[in-house]
């Protein structure tokens, strides 16, 4: 089998090879001009499911190799010379007398015309042209957005969204577009324009955690209503993701995990190395401030084990309760900390080094003074030592006593685990969490609208015969 496999690869290969730069990109502009096709059948139609293959496959397989070339070629085969053509061929750079073009006997629907300034837009960011691309998205959302308010433009109207604050972002002007966000979001909600309302919220998050403005953030996801059932899959990622953020901030570390959980689990598992790796990152630290230590499975999974060493370096400083080695690896790693936005977390981590540290001299000795406290713990003082000692026997993570007098703890025999309720609390967490993913399966199935009903169109499609089933079929597969 492995023979064969090579040979069909080899083949493909040398097919591939055998291709002309002239016949590449005619291949690349007919699968171009077959997505602007389905685009125009959503205006027909009005059926939004043939804009969302479009886009999808657009922008996972086409973007990477769209060249000014192709999508010179597509302005002139379905723009035509309107004011909005002109845009287009200034951006790429094209002389003017190709503008002079026109498509006879030919109109543009809004779809296209807003797919077609979106792939422009989408272009100049990849070719690092953040000034013009901010240009382009304002001219987008000013002349084209605010003309119409269709259904099936909603999709698109969330890409440029999406790509209107990040050319902003890269382009480092990312605070100045928070009120026209917001803006926008109010005529979203008005407009009844789901796809639009959560891209713009998470876009005001994200605008809001790029400059630490945690209050701010934490009110409007209090305020406003994710639409969770009608997100799609990274939208949802997006918005726990930015919540556990917020969450953990707020010192609300048990709903940071739950949150962050949801992000990984409704994220890709095997692509999308780079976004994994944050969450997984954000994760760590959640749990760590837990009181928690991480399964060692999670820093080898793969695409990402090689960024999560250093976090795979400091969850073993807190196992440890080593307080001078985690000073050392926060010393070490700083900078990436930082980058990470994860830094105000991980000075966090050195109360529960302390506590860890604390807990193995309280299970090692039954009697120990303030005074070997502070040196084992690298602590400043014994009144920081003794101060330490009373936080942790009230939040009972050691069981002892504290001697003022004389200067020591006595710790308490060990009591077995299972003759209190912790097995109980264990078991009660993990049905929660079964719970949880039962209800966000079911939340996340797809029922067609009023199926319970039987319309008069359905029962005389029970009455169509062998071939005229098959010819609904195939038309559908060719959908």
């Amino acid at each position: 089998m492995s023979g064969d496999g090579d040979v069909v690869m080899a083949d493909s290969q040398a097919v591939a090879e055998t291709k002309t730069p002239e016949e590449i990109e005619a291949l690349l502009y007919s699968d171009l001009r077959t997505y602007i096709t389905q685009v125009e059948r959503t205006s027909l139609t009005k059926e939004t499911r043939h804009l969302n293959r479009a886009l999808r496959y657009t922008f996972s397989k086409l973007r990477r190799r769209l060249t000014s070339d192709l999508l010179l070629k597509a302005v002139q085969e379905f723009y035509p010379s309107v004011d909005g053509r002109n845009v287009i061929l200034e951006k790429l750079g094209k002389k003017d007398e190709m503008a002079v073009e026109e498509t006879q006997g030919k109109e543009i629907t809004p779809e296209v015309e807003v797919f077609l300034h979106l792939l422009v837009l989408v272009h100049l960011l990849d070719s690092k042209k953040n000034a013009e691309a901010v240009q382009h998205a304002e001219w987008i959302l000013e002349h084209l957005m605010s003309a119409w308010n269709r259904r099936t433009l909603d999709p698109l109207s969330a890409k440029v969204y999406f790509y209107f604050s990040r050319a902003h972002e890269l382009n480092g002007d990312f605070s100045e577009i928070r009120p026209k966000l917001l803006q926008y979001q109010r005529t979203a909600t008005l407009r009844h324009n789901f796809d639009g309302q959560v891209v713009l919220l998470n876009l005001l998050l994200r605008n809001y955690l790029h400059y630490k403005l945690y209050d701010q953030a934490e009110k409007l996801a209090e305020k406003t209503e994710f639409l969770e059932h009608k997100a799609p899959s990274n939208e949802a990622a997006r918005y726990y993701f930015y919540l556990g953020r917020i969450n953990a901030v707020q010192l609300r570390y048990s709903d940071a995990f739950n949150n962050l959980q949801k992000a990984l689990r409704k994220g890709p598992r095997d692509s999308a190395n780079g976004w994994r790796s944050i969450v997984t990152k954000f994760s760590i630290i959640v749990q760590l401030l837990l009181g928690e230590i991480p399964e060692r499975s999670l820093f080898r999974a793969e695409g990402i084990k090689h960024s999560l060493l250093p976090y795979f370096q400091l969850t073993q400083t807190v196992r440890s309760g080593s307080v001078n080695e985690f000073h050392e690896v926060v010393a070490k790693y700083s900078d990436l900390f930082k980058k990470d936005n994860t830094y105000l977390l991980v000075l966090r981590l050195r109360h529960t080094v302390i506590k860890t540290g604390l807990k193995k001299i309280s299970a090692a000795y039954s009697r120990v003074s303030f005074t070997d406290i502070s040196k084992k713990l690298n602590l400043e003082s014994e009144v920081d030592a003794e101060y330490v000692v009373a936080k942790s026997i009230r939040d009972a993570s050691i069981d002892a006593t504290i001697d003022h007098t004389s200067g020591y703890i006595k710790s308490n025999d060990n009591v077995d685990v299972y003759a209190t309720d912790e097995p109980e609390k264990a078991f009660h967490a993990r049905i929660g969490f079964c719970l949880q993913v039962h209800n966000d399966a079911v939340k996340a199935m797809r029922y067609p609208p009023e199926s319970w009903k039987q319309t008069k169109e359905e029962d005389d499609t029970k009455d169509l015969n062998e071939e005229d089933l098959a010819d609904l079929l195939d038309d559908e597969d060719t959908d």
